[in-house]
């Protein structure tokens, strides 16, 4: 399950399978419909690009260290194979980043004599619309009615039109992307991609402030959350894919290609953590133009990695679906819901760049007068019932998570004014905090329970009680705090995995584990000064990753198996936060 590996350039990516095959590639951006669909395509032979070794015995498949450069090695009986190297070109030129909507293939024989097979199979309109195929001198076009791919090769046409396998005595290059014409040699080209793209991977990768410990899993995290980055506007999106089923047969299928604004701000801050705020910069961006679009500060939960406001949501006949696990979607009807948290996730967003004086641009007066607005719509919806962090279509009810965030928006904006020295602001925003904060202890503390609880005036717990401290709401050392991660551990751990909650929501109680929740709970260990109980779990949390270290959203408490869409950043964020809590110092060892 979800036995894949991601390559990207913060414009496109791809998934590879551990076949080597591209199962899953959207063009021109993140959100545009998939050439290469086989990931939901059931067991129908099509929608991918793969290079196929004849009588292959091994396959050994790994990241060339601290890059997003995925490398594939066959072998056959003989010992003889090949190896592959994938990517997307990302590197800086002309003074901008370079990163083409462009995928790149270098096939490199190993040993004497194997024999290749290539097969390119794109789709179009969601597996609904096969290409008309056209030949060139050195590539070939694949055309529908809106968009024109080429492959550009040195292999034989002939034999990769008609998928026939042959001798592979030198380097294959294969570059996908825009009907362009290269100006240079196609191999050298691929070879400069290569070396320029797998140098700036390394450069980035070296700047990050990593802990002592789990260095490894901590870095390939990072890369991912950097690869789900939409570097033309700053958005960020949850997940590459749409519809890989959060659990078998429920139906809980979604489209994750959006920038919701809470994820969004998790993975902002957790790269902020190991130093690397150019993301944060790009991000603050997107956010602004989300502002400065909304007339009275309203703020939708998710958007367009364009701004798009309306996502749609629509089923996808075309396309058997993971498994065989319908519908296939398109769109997040999420954006139509109330959800009051995201007020707080975009202040607390921007609320570093009001401090941290190694961004080219800090913020200032201007842009604290314009998250205003946003303040000012959270303290006027603090305790008026939403669709809650989790999105229940049919409940809507006053989430303490989402007052919470409301209460941080308020006592960020209170911060951000003490340090523009604006002291009548400063008063204004700290007396709604103050007042948030009595609301939510009047009616989300049930004494009964010793325990906040998910929702006001109820009895019911949900994972999202585990942030209270992250965004300050609460220190470790308070005994409310301790009862809060008790119920959590009482009504929702089950093994090492704690849920999201164990309610009916729309589709029934939930089978398969949320992992960041599980991140959450190790958080919460620490805080309480449980690092060894924290520790053990967490080793057992980065043993989830797969063969490449990626993480989905979910995971089946019984077999271990991944689920729900791939990869996932709410999990990366969590595998960084509890990374950098629970290492050894530098200091200590060396």
């Amino acid at each position: 399950m979800m036995d894949y590996g991601l390559i990207g350039n913060c414009a496109i990516n791809a998934l590879i399978d551990a076949s080597a095959r591209i199962v899953w590639s959207c063009f021109p951006r993140f959100d545009s419909e998939p050439i290469f669909c086989r990931l939901l395509d059931g067991d129908r032979d099509r929608g991918y690009f793969g290079v196929e070794l004849e009588d292959c015995v091994s396959i050994e498949q790994a990241y060339v260290e601290n890059t997003a450069v995925l490398r594939t090695e066959m072998r056959d009986a003989r010992g003889a194979g090949i190896r592959i190297l994938d990517f997307a070109p990302r590197f800086e030129q002309f003074g901008r980043m370079f990163h083409p909507t462009t995928l790149v293939r270098i096939v490199e024989p190993l040993g004497e004599g194997p024999r290749i097979k290539i097969a390119c199979r794109p789709l179009y309109n969601y597996g609904a619309q096969l290409p008309v195929i056209t030949r060139g001198s050195n590539h070939i076009r694949y055309v529908d009615d809106i968009m024109a791919l080429r492959l550009t090769t040195n292999a034989p046409l002939t034999y990769v039109l008609d998928e026939i396998t042959f001798h592979l005595d030198g380097t294959v290059a294969l570059l996908l992307g825009a009907d362009e014409s290269l100006r240079s040699g196609l191999v050298e080209t691929a070879r400069d991609f290569l070396e320029k793209t797998t140098r700036y991977w390394l450069q980035v990768s070296g700047r990050l402030n990593i802990p002592f410990e789990w260095q490894e899993a901590v870095i390939r995290s990072a890369i991912t959350l950097k690869l789900c980055s939409f570097e033309e506007t700053g958005a960020i999106i949850a997940s590459p894919t749409t519809s890989l089923p959060e659990t078998d047969g429920e139906g809980r299928n979604w489209d994750y290609r959006f920038c919701w604004l809470r994820d969004a701000f998790f993975v902002v801050r957790a790269l902020n953590r190991l130093g690397y705020v150019e993301t944060m910069e790009s991000h603050l961006r997107y956010l602004s133009d989300l502002v400065a679009r909304s007339e009275d500060g309203y703020l939708q939960p998710v958007y367009g990695i364009g701004l798009e406001k309306r996502l749609t949501e629509r089923v996808i006949d075309s396309l058997e679906g993971f498994l065989g696990n319908q519908p296939v979607r398109v769109g997040n009807q999420a954006y139509e819901h109330d959800q009051h948290d995201g007020y707080g996730s975009v202040i607390l967003a921007a609320t570093q760049a009001f401090f941290d004086r190694r961004l080219r641009r800090p913020a200032g007066r201007a842009t604290f007068e314009r998250l205003e607005l946003l303040g000012d719509k959270a303290w006027a919806l603090h305790d008026v019932p939403d669709a809650g962090l989790w999105e229940f279509r049919t409940k809507a009810r006053v989430h303490t998570h989402s007052s919470v965030m409301c209460w941080a928006a308020c006592d960020r904006l209170a911060r951000i004014a003490a340090r523009l020295e604006l002291v009548e602001r400063e008063i204004h925003w700290r007396g709604r905090a103050d007042h948030i904060r009595a609301v939510i202890e009047e009616r989300a503390w049930n004494p009964g329970l010793g325990s906040y609880t998910a929702s006001f005036d109820d009895d019911d717990i949900d994972a999202s009680l585990l942030l209270i401290h992250e965004v300050g709401f609460l220190q470790g050392d308070d005994p409310r705090f301790a009862g809060t991660v008790k119920a959590v551990e009482e009504r929702l751990k089950v093994g090492p995995y704690v849920y999201r909650y164990r309610s009916q929501d729309d589709f029934g109680e939930p089978e398969n584990a949320f992992l960041i929740c599980s991140f959450w709970y190790v958080d919460a260990l620490i805080a309480l000064g449980r690092r060894d109980e924290a520790r053990a779990l967490f080793e057992r949390l980065v043993a989830c990753r797969n063969r490449l270290g990626l993480l989905s959203e979910h995971i089946n408490r019984t077999t271990g198996e991944l689920w729900g869409n791939f990869p996932q950043t709410y999990s990366h964020v969590g595998l960084i936060n509890c990374a950098m809590r629970l290492s050894r110092p530098w200091e200590d060892v060396v």
